[in-house]
């Protein structure tokens, strides 16, 4: 049986735990509230009317394709695409090619800077696998003019950030509503998860602070996951309402 990521990867190392999974979306929704086709994602509404809805079901989707065969990660790459599809059929234009290479290229960004945040530094051959398994999902969506090595990847990522981000009103009403659904604490945790994780160029067009409060605190998370109470934690800092999504979030999907 041919899995779509090999067990032995970094990939399901990265998206088998939950901590490292939250620190990837903490990061991506800072970077979608400032990307030029955020208005893509209000165009049915679902973003704004449930953040963290989406963001789990758009979790689950990623560790279903990350932990399945080969033909199952097919299959639900291929619903992706149709549904995008969908999408643009209904509003009667395409989404952009850079925008679709932007979702990829955050998602391998993200990978790599919370793991190393919570874990330890990744080799250049670890950084290049999380590259080409998340190349190959863009592949089969029919993605144009991927970077062929991580090399080149790095260097259309930075690219892709001087060009494609800005504030725009949309930014404003995002954050907006991840403080009306997370409640004022937690959307203060929010904003300091991602100054830990977001690249210069983020965090300069949000204009966050230069401090990251949260540094200390990570070296205690660390520790509560040796002695097991990071759960009680991760419930802590997310809303009750999404404690089995919580619980869900480690060690892949159940097949």
């Amino acid at each position: 049986m041919k899995f779509f990521v090999a067990k032995d990867s970094i990939v399901r190392q990265i998206w088998g735990k939950g901590d490292t999974v939250l620190f990837v979306f903490a990061g991506a929704s800072a970077e979608f509230a400032l990307n030029k086709a955020v208005d893509w994602l209000y165009f049915t509404g679902r973003l704004p009317a449930d953040p963290l809805g989406r963001l789990f079901s758009t979790v689950a989707y990623a560790q279903l394709i990350v932990f399945s065969t080969e033909d199952k990660a097919h299959q639900a790459i291929d619903r992706m695409a149709s549904i995008h599809a969908s999408v643009e059929e209904a509003r009667g234009m395409s989404i952009p090619d850079w925008a679709y290479r932007d979702v990829l290229y955050m998602l391998i960004d993200y990978s790599i800077r919370s793991f190393e945040l919570l874990e330890r530094k990744m080799t250049d051959s670890e950084k290049a696998e999380v590259f080409f398994v998340f190349c190959r999902l863009g592949n089969r969506m029919g993605l144009k003019d991927l970077p062929a090595t991580y090399t080149d990847w790095v260097v259309a990522r930075a690219g892709h950030l001087r060009n494609n981000l800005a504030q725009s009103e949309y930014t404003a009403d995002l954050y907006k509503q991840y403080r009306k659904h997370l409640g004022f604490v937690r959307y203060l945790l929010l904003l300091e998860a991602q100054k830990l994780v977001v690249p210069q160029v983020v965090n300069d067009l949000m204009e966050f602070s230069q401090i990251p409060y949260l540094t200390p605190v990570i070296g205690v998370y660390k520790l509560s996951r040796i002695i097991h109470l990071d759960w009680l934690l991760k419930s802590i800092v997310l809303p009750a309402a999404y404690k089995s999504e919580i619980k869900a979030l480690d060690n892949g999907p159940k097949r």
